[in-house]
């Protein structure tokens, strides 16, 4: 009897605990829902720039790491890998569904030490800004390998300055 009744509170502690954390989740979710839907993935996508398999982190409010955006799965971490085409960027997620960001929609990239709960070295992080509809989101990757941080970094900064361009060139047609 002197192990069950601290034992049982304990349990009873973490049922609390978690179904906090679901109720908040829950929240999240509704005060989130005029976000606007994912791009769908364009069907002929050009071959890869760049790639790389990774963990992606969560896509956050832009500026506010500790925001995480809870509607279509992006506040979950999941494994992944980062493609760099020519028309966008596509996070393939194991179990969480792909996540396509059309080049125009990129607004800057850059390497960070940490967001939303996950903190690594100096520079550790990809750290993706892009618009979802009217909304700014930072979107984080990290690569599995340190080596494979900058040819992806090389070739999203390269893709972020050409899509103004091809924006301009796209509405003089």
């Amino acid at each position: 009897m002197d192990k069950v009744l601290p034992g049982l509170l304990m349990l009873s502690l973490a049922v609390v605990v978690f179904a906090l954390l679901a109720v908040g989740w829950r929240s999240r979710l509704r005060r989130q829902a005029d976000i606007d839907p994912l791009p769908v993935v364009p069907a002929g996508l050009g071959a890869p720039l760049a790639a790389a398999d990774g963990q992606y982190v969560a896509s956050t409010t832009a500026g506010d790491w500790l925001d995480r955006i809870a509607v279509h799965n992006l506040g979950i971490r999941t494994d992944a890998e980062l493609r760099v085409h020519p028309e966008g960027v596509l996070f393939e997620r194991s179990g969480a569904g792909p996540v396509f960001i059309p080049a125009g929609r990129l607004t800057g990239v850059r390497q960070d030490s940490g967001m939303a709960g996950k903190f690594v070295e100096k520079d550790g992080l990809l750290v993706l800004s892009w618009m979802l509809g009217a909304r700014e989101l930072d979107s984080g990757f990290r690569t599995r390998r340190a080596q494979d941080k900058a040819p992806l970094f090389q070739a999203l900064q390269e893709l972020i300055s050409a899509a103004p361009q091809a924006n301009a060139a796209d509405s003089g047609k």
